[in-house]
């Protein structure tokens, strides 16, 4: 009971959060609504004089990535995106990102967000938001060995370890919550293990819960649990 009360305080915790951040994002932008004919535009194209590269040219037609590494982006809650792409980008000169990668190191998307404006991604996260999940491009499980732990650790957690249940804040079906909580159904399983990793040892550091939730698993637990949110729908 300790434990459950526990993971429900925790999700509930990060929902306020989240919250919180959408409705920060929502009072900046005033009456302004995100354009998503533009988003298109500078996600397909880029912005060379900008120095703005298009985000197709890694993340696929519409933000169905077909590369392990690359997490797709269609059908994701337009806050979280716009979040992830400020966290991206050091604040000043001397201040690190939020999404560092590993050991330290910048992360790649770090000068592709950097050259954006805030428009520009309110814009792009506004036209991924709005794109489907591509059934040919979506990833699926594929470890057999592995699918009934990463099932136990999705819908019940770890209880003796402290970490709650993923479904809890993701949704049963992998969907995510619009606006706070991205969608992990037909992402990677390798980008979603390496995120869980870079969690772990905080070189990404923008989800103080998500580090602590990854600091008690171990890498079976995340390659497990990364394949099975994998193959949900």
């Amino acid at each position: 009971m300790k434990h459950m009360l526990s993971s429900i305080v925790m999700a509930s915790g990060l929902m306020l959060g989240s919250s919180i951040v959408s409705l920060a994002y929502a009072a900046d932008q005033g009456a302004a609504k995100p354009d998503a004919v533009k988003g298109e535009q500078l996600y397909t194209n880029g912005d060379a004089a900008r120095g703005v590269l298009a985000c197709a040219s890694c993340h696929g037609a519409a933000g169905n990535s077909t590369i392990p590494l690359n997490p797709n982006l269609s059908a994701m809650p337009h806050e979280y995106l716009v979040k992830q792409l400020i966290d991206f980008a050091p604040k000043d000169e001397k201040s690190a990102p939020a999404r560092g990668g590993a050991d330290g190191a910048a992360s790649v998307m770090t000068p592709f967000a950097s050259a954006l404006t805030e428009e520009d991604r309110q814009n792009i996260a506004y036209y991924l938001a709005q794109q489907p999940l591509d059934p040919d491009a979506a990833a699926t499980a594929t470890n057999e060995a592995t699918m009934e732990r990463g099932q136990h650790i999705w819908r019940g957690g770890l209880p003796d370890r402290g970490v709650p249940a993923c479904a809890g804040c993701h949704s049963p079906n992998g969907a995510g919550v619009p606006g706070n909580f991205p969608r992990l159904s037909g992402q990677h399983p390798a980008y979603l293990a390496t995120q869980l990793k870079l969690f772990r040892s905080g070189d990404r550091h923008n989800n103080t819960i998500m580090h602590d939730i990854a600091d008690r698993m171990t890498d079976a637990d995340i390659a497990a649990v990364a394949d099975y949110a994998a193959g949900l729908r």
